[in-house]
């Protein structure tokens, strides 16, 4: 009788312990773990834009057409994810703002190279866009305690960002570049 009653009493005492918020894993596998902001930031950067510094594959560049320009500027995102970040702070102690950011674009590389074998692709040729993006914002860094105080500045960044991608070559055959042009675009020119 002891032994049930030992039993029955620690079973009382312990199960609402456990069914309560007093217990940090109460909740098993569900029990929330705190993370720091930063963390999803790094897994977005990681995941969402991975194709970043990737080449692009193009369709041929046709046999007497006009040899093709770089007209994809840069993102604004791509900018922004180019130059350093603000400074992380702690609400109302230390924190950073950018506010009027202003960009200007200018292409300063344009050029084809002759076809060439590239690895895993075959033959290529290396279309080349460079661009560099000036950046113009005013900071601002504002803190309410201990001394409230806020300052602000004009503040100006230069990115280089490449933009190169590569056309297939497949020689001066205007049947072939059909013909490949369709299969990599869908669209029978």
């Amino acid at each position: 009788m002891t032994w049930l009653r030992r039993k029955l009493l620690l079973a009382l005492g312990i199960i609402p312990v456990i069914a309560t918020g007093c217990n940090p894993l109460g909740a098993g596998l569900l029990t929330p773990i705190p993370i720091q902001p930063w963390v999803a930031e790094h897994i977005e950067d990681k995941y969402l834009h991975k194709n970043d510094h990737r080449a692009v594959i193009m369709p041929p560049i046709k046999e007497g057409a006009p040899l093709p320009l770089c007209e994809d500027m840069p993102t604004e995102r791509e900018v922004l994810r180019a130059i350093r970040r603000p400074a992380r702070g702690v609400p109302f102690i230390y924190e950073e703002f950018r506010d009027n950011i202003r960009f200007n674009f200018e292409r300063l590389v344009d050029k084809i190279d002759p076809p060439r074998p590239f690895p895993l692709i075959g033959w290529v040729q290396v279309h080349h866009c460079h661009w560099r993006v000036t950046i113009y914002w005013d900071e601002t860094v504002q803190s309410d305690y201990p001394v409230p105080y806020q300052f602000k500045k004009r503040r100006t960044e230069v990115v280089y960002i490449d933009k190169d991608h590569l056309h297939l070559y497949v020689g001066p055959d205007a049947q072939i570049q059909r013909d490949i042009t369709r299969e990599l675009t869908e669209f029978a020119p």
